[in-house]
């Protein structure tokens, strides 16, 4: 499986998200998901909140337009990203 994928509505990111970091930053690929690290707990959503808005600005989308479609309670999860393709995707993200 690659890192991202296309979906009908736009892209899958596989991403890894390592709550409770000092910081919020995209670490970069890690086998074939992306390591995300965010500064939030994984408690109430807070972590998988902070995963998105970290998406959507390095992406250049809006918040609404990046959701966690599978894997909410884990920490490896499929991120939908509407409106951009895969390639444009792995571009904005420097996967490709």
């Amino acid at each position: 499986m690659a890192i991202v994928t296309g979906h009908a509505g736009g892209s899958i990111l596989a991403v890894k998200v390592v709550p409770g970091a000092s910081r919020d930053r995209i670490a970069g690929p890690l086998g074939e998901r992306l390591k995300v690290q965010v500064r939030q707990p994984p408690e109430k959503g807070a972590a998988n909140k902070a995963l998105c808005r970290l998406l959507a600005r390095a992406l250049g989308v809006r918040p609404a337009d990046v959701e966690v479609v599978r894997g909410p309670t884990r920490p490896e999860k499929d991120v939908l990203v509407r409106g951009l393709g895969p390639d444009e995707v792995a571009r904005r993200l420097g996967l490709g």
